[in-house]
């Protein structure tokens, strides 16, 4: 079963490519009828996710090769895959939701599979927050359902009925809660560090790449993007602009590569969320182009990049034929000329404005440069090798093959953003205007590397770890009263208690009268 997942995802991208858009298929009499459906957003991350899923898959091969759970692992793997490339034709919100909880909930096998403490601590706070969004989606269909016309499940009903809904507050609220726990927007970004460390190379891969994109279909097919409605924009703009610069604050104080990686995960799904948000705020629907057009090409990039983190330990005695590739992706997430990520900054600049948003989306992209080159040193460093795996010089194939993809893939996906032509793209004024943050963010590295070691070390999770101290804390009172309560049920201790009691009471008694 391992040699054949990079079959699997196959059927997918067959829909992608070929596939007319807008065109439902009905499986199944009610009431268990499925609808699904592809635009031109879902096309675009359906695509995107199924080539990642093809490389990680050749990845995970080589990776189970003599593994004696390799079974096991295949069966997470497919049943995760079922639902992260689900989640992108799912048109009613019965189909959305079970396959929205398969990729959520499958993903927790493949975080887990090493079996080390760590792994089964990272899968718990995963589950964990995995459900409780779930949770709050749940709650959120429910409300839409009610609000829909004859009852009608289909997602575009549900979403036009919205903004007369009277359960309208509740439903956008539970959305973003739901969406934001999916995209590891800050506070609830901690099972990210933790689940892409713990969880092999190829499955941290295809989870940060691919899986994780289900929040961003959420939000888009299921906010109102055509109704401007600034005061709720705004409050997901700013919910991913705080995202995106925490993500880039933390992880440039982390040394595992897998780990910055994740952080830069956090700040670019915020950095998607906002854009979003301006959209939905100024009620422009087009939004939703260039947000699923930033997405695909993070989707790729992200990807190779973890797959990277392999190759190098792959080529260890060559390690620039990877980290030479590596660094133009890298870079690319804050915009490098010529990069995907360029034209990913091109395709929300018009959402972003010239405003105060505009300004921090700039500085952002400044952050994403230094905490890409962060990586990149962390990547170079013998400590940030992988463990060797058997076979390890045939992870260069996929590695290799995913990094050609995020490439050439956003050069041939662009028109569809709907931001411009290639040709546009490569004028002087958006080159030159694309190197200023990248060459701020080279400066901020030289500050880096010369007083990095004089920022505090902050543990994987950060918000986690604090908590998971409080939590002892409230066990060992819990277990002191507990103590306390034993004895105090002791009976001559309470018959002590009780005299003393009645004693109190009977001069209060006397004092009164």
């Amino acid at each position: 079963m391992p040699t054949l997942l990079a079959l699997a995802p196959l059927p997918a991208l067959a829909a992608a490519l070929l596939a007319p858009v807008g065109a439902p298929v009905v499986f199944f009499p009610p009431p268990l009828r499925m609808t699904l459906t592809l635009d031109v957003p879902s096309a675009m991350l359906l695509g995107a996710s199924s080539l990642l899923w093809i490389g990680a898959g050749a990845g995970a091969a080589v990776y189970l090769r003599g593994a004696p759970n390799a079974g096991r692992f295949s069966e997470w793997w497919l049943l995760t895959l079922a639902g992260s490339l689900g989640v992108f034709m799912a048109a009613d919100l019965v189909s959305f939701y079970l396959t929205y909880s398969v990729v959520s909930l499958a993903a927790y096998g493949l975080v887990v599979h090493d079996g080390t403490f760590a792994a089964r601590r990272a899968g718990w706070v995963y589950v964990a927050l995995a459900v409780l969004g779930e949770a709050f989606l749940l709650m959120a269909f429910v409300f839409m359902a009610q609000a829909a016309p004859n009852g009608r499940l289909l997602i575009r009903d549900a979403v036009a009925a919205l903004p007369v809904s009277p359960w309208r507050a509740a439903s956008l609220t539970l959305l973003m809660l739901g969406f934001g726990l999916k995209l590891g927007m800050v506070p609830g970004h901690v099972w990210m560090p933790l689940a892409y460390r713990a969880a092999p190379i190829p499955a941290a891969a295809a989870l940060s790449g691919a899986a994780v994109k289900a929040g961003i279909i959420g939000l888009i097919r299921f906010l109102p993007l055509g109704m401007a409605m600034p005061a709720w924009g705004e409050t997901l703009a700013a919910a991913g602009m705080l995202s995106a610069f925490y993500g880039v604050a933390v992880g440039i104080t982390q040394d595992n590569p897998k780990t910055v990686l994740a952080y830069s995960s956090v700040s670019q799904m915020g950095l998607l969320a906002a854009a979003l948000g301006m959209g939905w705020a100024a009620g422009d629907p087009a939004v939703a182009f260039g947000v699923g057009f930033a997405a695909a090409n993070h989707v790729l990039v992200k990807g190779a990049l973890f797959l990277a983190i392999g190759a190098a330990a792959a080529s260890a005695p060559n390690r620039w034929s990877v980290l030479a590739p590596a660094a133009f992706l890298a870079l690319g997430l804050g915009g490098l000329p010529l990069s995907g990520g360029a034209l990913a900054k091109l395709a929300v600049k018009g959402e972003m404005g010239q405003a105060i948003v505009g300004a921090f989306a700039v500085l952002s992209a400044a952050g994403s440069t230094l905490l890409m080159l962060h990586f990149l040193r962390r990547l170079a460093a013998p400590a940030g090798l992988e463990p060797a795996v058997p076979s390890r010089a045939s992870l260069i194939g996929p590695w290799l093959g995913t990094a050609l993809a995020a490439i050439a893939v956003p050069w041939a996906l662009y028109p569809l953003a709907q931001a411009g032509t290639r040709f546009g793209a490569l004028t002087p004024g958006k080159l030159a205007a694309a190197f200023g943050p990248v060459f701020a963010g080279v400066i901020l590295f030289a500050a880096l590397w010369r007083y990095g070691e004089r920022l505090p070390r902050v543990p994987e999770g950060d918000i986690v770890v604090a908590g998971e101290a409080a939590l002892g804390k409230t066990v060992a009172c819990v277990a002191v009263i507990e103590r306390a309560d034993d004895w105090l049920r002791q009976w001559p201790v309470a018959s002590l208690l009780l005299l003393t009691v009645t004693i109190l009471l009977a001069v209060a008694l006397l004092a009164w009268h």
